[in-house]
């Protein structure tokens, strides 16, 4: 080469500091000159012998110094080479396309690959793909590898700064280079494995219906039938070294590891059904309900997670377990029926309950959930008529009224006997409600799906009456909360209240038939989720004056609807032998929500059909009405799906989507519940 090699930086200033110093000497010479002549000239002589000492040296070492710098250097760079070579850390460099252009020893020992191996990584781990590289500092990529976790870690190197740096080559576009760094976490992860399985996990576990279990056997086989579900509780829980204590007479705590959790989970809670088998003569089986709190930061914090889960499985209807972890909620079970209780003495407290509310404010407001049914319009009507009997200024929040509550509302528009302003809208009931008004949400129990969901935040005061089953989002902040999973609907349960809410409240005609109409209609003419207490309260209404006829003639479908709900069944698709999905069309209809329904119902008339779904577009959002007789819990499908309901009447809704992707979604949600074993089939 041409060139000359130059030293520079601090071994640079180093070699310069000979003629430094020459320079210092030369201005001393001048100052000695100056005050002796003699003397100076004695110094020059010095001066000049130093002088030739110093270019002597330096022309006579240089060749060695620099022959024994670049010996360092070459020397230095091997070592480096070595040591990466021998780095106990697998380390590879990929090119820009993830092609290996070289790996160290260990790498090369645990690929098994020899160290001029150039074919891309993901031949040896199919997670490294080119999307994974760091697009910019960096990225990492856990894996399995032989049967060992690994993470991948990865760092992006500038080919162009490197040859920069190196002062030999120039690259005219900017390229990169990925090093590669394997960690082995095996064993870390096994012992996060290890503290996880060893997490606390704290439960309530409650026998349903004790007391009617009880009751229908003779008494002296009671205490052998509590014994016997009592056997099967510590049997079934010690199997997976679980703790069993008994809090009260129904009532037990649970106390177990995570892992313990984990293989309860795996049997997916079949002591739901097992306890079912205890019989000794019983009429009714007994259910139980369990609640369990994990992942909170504190024990005390679980225990309180397991009290929320425990609430949400009775509220949801009992015999099914809930697991609360922090924001979240998985279900196991619910899939039968609860057994309503003929005993009317909840109705009667909280009627009372709800009665001290209203005579402390002055004004009470009542809203049921968007794009309101008959039921939810019923019920309202029937909290006004208890707000009127107390003299209080009462208001029912409705927004767009559609087809099927018009007839209702219309009874009661421009007529003499009632307030002009007795349904409002948002705005009109925002300007309405303080703290010195009661809301009432009645038909709903999630805050999201109320007509105006402000109204919450603007009162202390909130009682929700609903007949549908809890989920994870609930109205937490309400004063009075009567949740009837087993009622057939909120005009029922409205009915019950008003019959112990005063001993001289008279409830109209109309009133009588608004309230009629949502028990008829929920329950499908009486054919679905009817008990005794639905006929009771039917009855009573009929007393009030409610009429089958006029009833009857509000309700009938316009030939637009008829014919929409007759193209929706027969389009019909039967998926899997046993469910029916259907589409509904929403042109021209003023209500397709109701009309889907109708045509759900009508579909379960199918003698193979266990479960209904039928689909329309509104609004820009796919509304599912879902409905089912007693093979299948269709409120487990809804809730997959974002929604909710009833066990045999349920519904959910998907925003911004498609029908093609929303019948594709319900059919994956069928499927995986089947797999699951939430379905029979």
């Amino acid at each position: 080469m041409n060139g000359k090699i130059k030293i520079k930086g601090q071994l640079k200033l180093y070699m310069q500091w000979p003629v430094i110093l020459a320079v210092l000497l030369i201005l001393m010479d001048i100052c000695v000159f100056r005050i002796n002549r003699r003397a100076g000239a004695i110094a020059s002589g010095f001066l000049a012998v130093y002088l030739l000492i110093v270019i002597f040296l330096y022309h006579h070492s240089r060749a060695i110094i620099m022959n024994e710098l670049i010996s360092f250097a070459t020397q230095y760079g091997q070592v480096q080479r070595s040591l990466l070579k021998e780095f106990i850390v697998p380390y590879a460099l990929l090119d820009s396309k993830g092609k290996l252009m070289w790996m160290n020893d260990a790498f090369s020992a645990l690929c098994e690959k020899p160290r001029k191996y150039r074919k891309s990584i993901t031949t040896l781990f199919p997670e490294i793909t080119v999307d994974t590289l760091p697009k910019e500092d960096a990225s990492e990529v856990v894996f399995q590898f032989s049967e060992r976790d690994y993470r991948a870690s990865m760092r992006r190197i500038s080919i162009q700064k490197l040859l920069e740096d190196s002062g030999l080559v120039e690259a005219e576009e900017e390229n990169f280079l990925t090093a590669l760094y394997l960690f082995d976490e095996t064993e870390i992860n096994r012992y996060i494995r290890r503290t996880e399985d060893e997490k606390l996990v704290t439960g309530l576990l409650y026998l349903d219906n004790y007391d009617e279990a009880l009751n229908s056997v003779e008494e002296v086989r009671r205490s052998l039938l509590v014994a016997l579900i009592e056997r099967k509780l510590n049997k079934y829980f010690s199997e997976v070294d679980c703790l069993v204590k008994k809090l009260e007479k129904d009532k037990f705590i649970l106390v177990m590891r995570q892992r313990s959790l984990e293989e309860l989970k795996k049997k997916r809670f079949n002591i739901l059904e097992d306890v079912k088998t205890v019989n000794i003569g019983n009429d009714m089986a007994v259910t139980i309900s369990i609640g369990i709190g994990i992942n909170a930061p504190s024990y005390a914090q679980n225990y309180e997670y397991s009290r929320i889960a425990i609430d949400l499985a009775l509220g949801r209807g009992g015999d099914q377990v809930v697991i609360k972890d922090k924001e979240s909620m998985t279900y196991f079970g619910g899939k039968s029926q609860q057994m309503g209780k003929n005993t009317r003495v909840k109705a009667r407290v909280k009627a009372h309950a709800l009665k001290e509310f209203m005579v402390a404010k002055d004004k009470v407001v009542v809203m049921g959930h968007k794009i309101s049914d008959v039921d939810s319009i019923g019920a309202g009507i029937g909290i006004y008529r208890a707000a009127k009997s107390l003299n209080k200024k009462a208001h029912i929040v409705v927004n767009n009224p559609t087809m099927s509550v018009r007839p209702i509302i219309e009874n009661f528009m421009n007529n003499p006997d009632y307030d002009e302003h007795m349904f409002v809208d948002s705005a009109e009931a925002k300007d309405i409600v303080d703290n010195n008004t009661v809301v009432v949400v009645v038909d709903t129990n999630k805050p999201s799906y109320t007509e105006c969901e402000e109204l919450l935040s603007k009162t202390k005061t909130i009682v929700v009456l609903d007949h549908h089953r809890q989920g994870a989002e609930v109205i937490s902040n309400a004063v009075l909360s009567y949740i009837e999973p087993f009622a057939s609907s909120a005009c029922e349960m409205v009915a019950e209240i008003l019959q112990y809410f005063s001993d001289d409240i008279r409830i109209y005609n109309i009133e009588a038939d608004a309230l009629y109409s949502g028990i008829i209609i929920d329950t499908n003419n009486f054919t679905a989720k009817t008990g005794v207490r639905t006929f009771e309260a039917a009855a009573f209404l009929r007393r009030c004056g409610a009429d089958v006829t006029r009833v009857r003639k509000m309700f009938r479908d316009d030939v637009a609807s008829y014919r929409a709900k007759a193209e929706a069944i027969r389009h019909v698709e039967t998926y899997r032998n046993y469910f029916a999905i259907a589409v509904c069309p929403s042109e021209g209809l003023d209500s397709p929500t109701i009309v889907a329904s109708q045509a759900a119902n009508e579909l379960l008339n199918i003698s193979s059909v266990r479960a209904s779904f039928v689909l329309t577009d509104y609004n820009h959002t796919i509304y599912f009405s879902a409905r089912a007789i007693d093979e299948v819990n269709v409120q487990l499908i809804m809730e997959r799906l974002g929604g909710g309901g009833h066990i045999n009447m349920a519904g959910a809704q998907l925003k911004d989507e498609t029908m093609e992707i929303a019948v594709i979604k319900l059919k994956e949600t069928i499927d995986q519940m089947i797999k699951e074993g939430d379905i029979e089939i």
